[in-house]
């Protein structure tokens, strides 16, 4: 059988971005990145029926009274260890994204998911026989450490064999399958709730290695054209002129902890900070105080019934799906850095709305406290529109853009463990912040997402319809921290210069080899068209 199922080209790059969404899991080589995102979302809690239990959305399992009285978890006084029991799977996804940094590139992409996918299969069967807290823990500790291993390489297997113009719209298509998990886990945990009893819950990596022949052969059946091709001898060019200066200028973690910034100006530390701040932020926006907890914040902070509360948890994860697919044209047109700052500005208006109003109906003897609790309802719903919209996918698509080659798996497994742990911080916090500082523990991400918008716009340069090397370029050109002066770091289209440049090496290597001058023509006059849109004009025509 050929590679890839004889598979070249779109259908190749999309297959292994996204194509394991329907589960086929054991039947490919490709890719995994979809199927991936799809059992992130269907794995934090658990439902047991006959013995057996499958993986369920927190947030409609930590208000089941059956799942509260096995583990012995019932009542005030156990909120903590509640909280705890919730948070401790993102532990374990924060180390095994750090054990993400070795691994990923001494096994290589494909076999760190697949020892990723096992680990967080064992972790699964430890919580499927618990009766008890401390083997729970172990479990979802085990399980969270396959999902980090995951979560750490998927993104950097994707952006690694993504054109410059399909590498947005992909990762947002696998953060879509994260989230159909989501919905679909809330629906099976609002179905379930009427039930009693235990049911109710129970290639640059090729090149950098030394394997020229076979990266560039891969790089021809992405682009469906032959080896021979001067635009895939001048990719190929630019990766190995790209990995030969990172193994001369890049540097361990070990001179990474000791302060040093290493020599060539290739800006290790401020793109490994830009990488991992994206993922914070995305945690401090707020998303998982309402993801783990919206019945819990329904039902304390607002003042519904359970069944209700779950309800309009499981719509409001509908909701967030069809929004979520607003992302995909538009990520590569918009470019990165307005889509963060338009959803933070956003999100920082839903929460600012959601703490006066859950203040008023907080407010003893207050006429109106039905109202202003419906009100909230909705800016609930609306905030997830704009974090799907904006905060979904970007977080786990810059790390692998902006790291340099060398440090493309070590920052995106950075990326990955300080999205968990600051994960974990948020789930860990949120049942005690609603139970004690109530309508004031909102506040908090009000702030969070109004300090997201200055800090996007004045230091995250755009990394949408660049390609790897031209961000590297970017920063070994002496890039400033503060970018919003510089055209080309906050343009959304492609800088002419980055433009020309390609031209001139694709020109150059097809003086050396033109075994498909059709295909060489189409493709200089395709650059042309896109230098006039980003309105710059070669003097040359093609």
């Amino acid at each position: 059988m050929a590679p890839y199922f004889g598979m070249t080209g779109g259908w190749l790059t999309f297959w292994v971005g996204d194509g394991l969404n329907a589960g086929l899991i054991e039947h490919t080589e490709c890719g995994l990145a979809g199927v991936c995102r799809l059992f992130d979302r269907y794995d934090p809690v658990w439902l047991r029926s006959r013995g057996f239990r499958l993986t369920l959305a927190p947030g409609g399992v930590v208000v089941t009274q059956d799942y509260l009285d096995t583990l012995n978890l019932d009542g005030p006084e156990h909120t903590s260890l509640l909280g705890t029991v919730t948070a401790i799977y993102d532990v374990g996804c924060f180390f095994g994204a750090v054990a993400a940094f070795t691994l990923g590139e001494m096994l290589g992409r494909k076999k760190t998911i697949l020892l990723g996918t096992t680990v967080m299969s064992i972790g699964a069967i430890l919580q499927t026989t618990a009766y008890g807290v401390p083997q729970m823990i172990v479990g979802r500790i085990v399980a969270g450490i396959g999902n980090g291993l995951n979560t750490a390489t998927a993104p950097v297997w994707q952006a690694e064999t993504s054109k410059a113009a399909w590498r947005g719209k992909l990762v947002v298509i696998e953060m879509i399958c994260n989230i159909a998990g989501f919905s679909l886990s809330n629906w099976v945990t609002y179905g379930f709730s009427f039930v009693a009893g235990p049911v109710s819950w129970r290639l640059p990596w090729l090149i950098a290695h030394g394997n020229i022949d076979r990266a560039e052969q891969i790089i021809a059946d992405l682009e469906a054209t032959s080896i021979d091709d001067p635009w895939v001898i001048t990719e190929s060019k630019e990766i190995q002129w790209a990995a030969q200066f990172e193994r001369e200028n890049g540097m361990s973690w070990m001179e990474l902890l000791k302060g040093k910034t290493g020599s060539g100006n290739t800006c290790t530390i401020r793109r490994l900070l830009l990488g991992a701040g994206t993922q914070a932020m995305q945690q401090l926006a707020g998303i998982n105080v309402t993801s783990y907890y919206l019945p819990t914040v329904l039902t304390q902070s607002v003042g519904l019934g359970n069944s209700l509360a779950r309800l309009l948890a499981a719509c409001n994860s509908v909701s967030y799906l069809l929004f979520s697919l607003i992302g995909i044209p538009n990520v590569e047109r918009w470019g990165r850095r307005k889509m963060m700052m338009y959803a933070a500005a956003g999100q920082c208006f839903c929460y600012l709305m959601i703490t006066i109003l859950i203040r008023y109906n907080e407010l003893p003897g207050y006429s109106g406290s039905k109202q202003v609790a419906s009100a909230s309802i909705a800016f609930f719903f609306l905030y997830y529109v704009f974090f799907g919209i904006g905060w979904q996918g970007v977080p786990w698509l810059y790390p692998t853009e902006i790291n340099s080659l060398s440090m493309r798996t070590k920052g995106a497994a950075l990326g990955t463990a300080t999205n968990w742990i600051f994960n974990f911080m948020v789930v860990e916090i949120t049942p005690i912040g609603i139970q004690n500082l109530q309508w004031q523990f909102y506040i908090i991400w009000t702030v969070f997402n109004a300090s997201f918008v200055p800090i996007v716009y004045f230091f995250y340069p755009e990394t949408a319809d660049r390609t790897l090397e031209d961000i590297d370029r970017f920063f070994r050109e002496d890039a400033k921290v503060l970018v919003f002066r510089d055209r080309d770091a906050v343009s959304e289209k492609r800088p002419a210069k980055y433009i020309e440049h390609e031209q001139t090496e694709i020109r150059r290597n097809s003086s050396v080899v033109s075994a498909n001058p059709e295909a060489m023509r189409k493709r200089l006059a395709s650059m042309a068209k896109a230098n006039e849109e980003a309105g710059w004009v070669h003097e040359e025509k093609v």
